[in-house]
């Protein structure tokens, strides 16, 4: 705990979009940590040292202002010099620096996370101050810790986090970049101001298995680099440091919640069948291959939907097709799948490759991206499109086209498949003899051109997550937003059920692989629709599959029908909502009323 930290308990309300409890310290995500070294002593003769290196780090800052400010001179620009006197000042401030000293004593850390929770504590003296000018000049302060943090770290770039401690993660918010910054190892929980139930972080948390809360709005105010923190999310709750019963208590739901996982595990292969011997098919989504082992542990027969970005992003060069090649070998080499669903690039929007410079656009998650980035940018799809040929040789592969909005979209990305097939033959390649080419409905124009589309295609992956955000007209990652994201607004199950209705008179099958497959509330809704396949996270199979097993095809139809007659979304969430607790009291005893 830090030395001056106030042990006041208070809780935070946000979203909870990954199951669990995490109980530990908080380490503070800042982007621009990713190039500091935060690292305990390993004895305390190393504390004289380390408190040298600060001084010398703040001298050396002295001394770069200073000759910033005799370069000044020579211009005779006046204004900035005493810009420039203020953060000597600080420097110089003997609070400033006895207070960092004292971290580095007490706590036995390096100097670059020392001067990190002086910063911290700075920001939160001056955000408590009323008048807005003073308010404002933690940016001198922190102008003036980059500086010493830049001068102590030299040229080393290193990871953050570089104790042996596991931690929670606090930030504004996550993007994919900070993602691959961080050592996912050491991370047992997340929570950010920003996000909703499909934003990035509450994606990555699932995947990993880790407990998360989004949609905070001001965590990142109230807390600091080793505080004590518990995050639920199962609730949706964060506390700050809790008193010791609610400690204990945290710890005794923690050791309910991993039962109760275990209890869902021990059916988790057996198959989706309802009592009246309708069958479906669950997947998993995926976006690393290190996933694959506990998909497999889940329950997932085949994987509905690989995101193939993670190749591109955080790396200095565009990935290879060896790079790609070896990549999804070791999807679609896995025994026990049934098949494996590749995801061609879904970049644009947040996510681009570091050897791309994105445009910048007014509203990236509509503009250059997915297909259209792939069909504008031939020769990086077409790298991937050979390895996805070459690793379907190993088992059944089947790809998948994001952001499908016409039909001019998918004849061309076949076009290319077709040229790279045929590239590959007379180069003597072992290619896959066959492959399934889906496309993804995730834009209205795709719903309502869907039996135009289905002749193309030999099935349709719904995309539930781009899909309510395009037809509500609303902005997923919008936390003031998060009430409206309703999938079961009257609206997007009509979308939903015509996609599947359209694709069955065509005689191709039909998956969901957005967030809506994997929430047990829409389950038998789905079920009523008859999809043939959802596609979720690996933790949500097992409760998925129970459900579906304890259920019959006719119920749900009845259950559907009545659902799409309320006019109002909240009616309908109300009504689905009660039916299932009363249906599966055991499934929904922790769900709020």
């Amino acid at each position: 705990m830090n030395p001056d930290q106030t042990k006041n308990t208070f809780v935070l309300k946000g979203v909870g979009v990954s199951p669990g409890v995490a109980i530990g310290r908080v380490y503070r995500f800042d982007p621009l940590d990713s190039e500091i070294s935060f690292y305990k002593l390993k004895s305390t003769s190393l504390i004289p040292k380390e408190i040298l290196r600060f001084k010398k780090a703040l001298k050396e800052s002295v001394y770069q202002l200073l000759e910033i400010q005799k370069n000044l001179k020579k211009t005779k620009v006046t204004e900035p010099l005493y810009v420039i006197d203020v953060h000597i000042l600080i420097l110089k401030d003997k609070k400033f620096v006895s207070r960092t000293i004292k971290y580095i004593q007490r706590l036995k850390i390096n100097a670059e996370w020392a001067v990190r929770l002086t910063l911290d504590r700075y920001e939160q003296i001056f955000e408590k101050v009323e008048d807005t000018y003073i308010r404002g000049r933690i940016s001198d302060v922190q102008y003036v810790g980059q500086r010493i943090l830049s001068n102590l770290s030299g040229e080393k770039k290193e990871t953050i986090w570089g104790t042996d401690e596991k931690v929670i993660v606090i930030a504004q918010d996550i993007s994919p970049a900070n993602t691959v910054q961080m050592k996912m190892e050491k991370v047992i929980g997340f929570a950010t101001d920003a996000g909703g139930r499909t934003s990035h972080t509450a994606i990555v948390a699932r995947d990993m298995e880790l407990p998360a809360v989004v949609g905070l709005d001001n965590v990142t105010r109230f807390v600091r680099t080793g505080d004590e923190i518990i995050v639920d999310g199962i609730s949706g709750l964060v506390v700050v440091n809790p008193y010791p019963e609610m400690l204990q208590r945290y710890e005794e739901k923690k050791l309910l919640y991993s039962a109760a996982r275990d209890e869902y595990l021990k059916d988790a292969k057996a198959p989706a069948v309802t009592s009246d011997n309708y069958t479906l098919q669950i997947g998993c989504n995926i976006e690393f291959v290190e996933e694959i082992p506990s998909a497999i542990a889940h329950g997932a027969e085949h994987i509905g939907l690989y995101r193939t970005e993670f190749i591109y992003i955080n790396r200095q060069e565009l990935p290879t097709e060896e790079d790609h090649f070896n990549n999804y070998c070791q999807v679609v080499g896995t025994k026990d799948l049934l098949w494996s669903t590749i995801r061609t690039f879904d970049l644009g929007g947040d996510k681009f490759p570091s050897s791309q410079k994105p445009v910048k656009e007014l509203n990236p998650q509509m503009g250059l991206r997915a297909i259209r980035f792939c069909l504008k940018e031939v020769e990086i799809f077409k790298t991937q499109l050979r390895a996805i040929w070459r690793a379907g040789a190993l088992g059944k592969t089947r790809i998948l086209f994001p952001m499908i909005s016409s039909v001019e979209e998918i004849v061309e990305a076949k076009k290319l498949l077709e040229e790279t097939r045929k590239e590959l033959l007379a180069q003597g390649e072992n290619i896959a003899s066959e492959m399934e080419i889906g496309a993804m409905i995730e834009v209205p124009a795709a719903v309502v051109i869907a039996d135009k589309l289905a002749r193309e295609v030999d099935f349709f992956s719904i995309g539930t997550n781009d899909l309510i955000q395009y037809s509500l007209a609303i902005d997923r990652s919008n936390e003031r937003l998060t009430y409206l994201y309703e999938p079961l607004h009257p609206a997007v199950l009509k979308l939903v059920k015509s996609v599947v209705d359209t694709a069955h008179e065509a005689g191709i099958r039909v998956s969901m692989c957005g967030e809506m497959a994997g929430d047990p509330i829409c389950t038998l809704i789905l079920l009523g629709m008859e999809l043939d396949e959802l596609s979720m996270n690996h933790l949500a199979i097992p409760r998925i599959k129970k459900i579906i097993r304890e259920s019959t095809l006719k119920e749900s139809k009845l259950l559907l029908e009545k659902a799409l007659s309320f006019n109002m979304a909240s009616e309908v969430r109300m009504f689905v909502h009660d039916y299932m607790k009363k249906r599966f009291p055991v499934e929904f005893q922790n769900e709020d009323d």
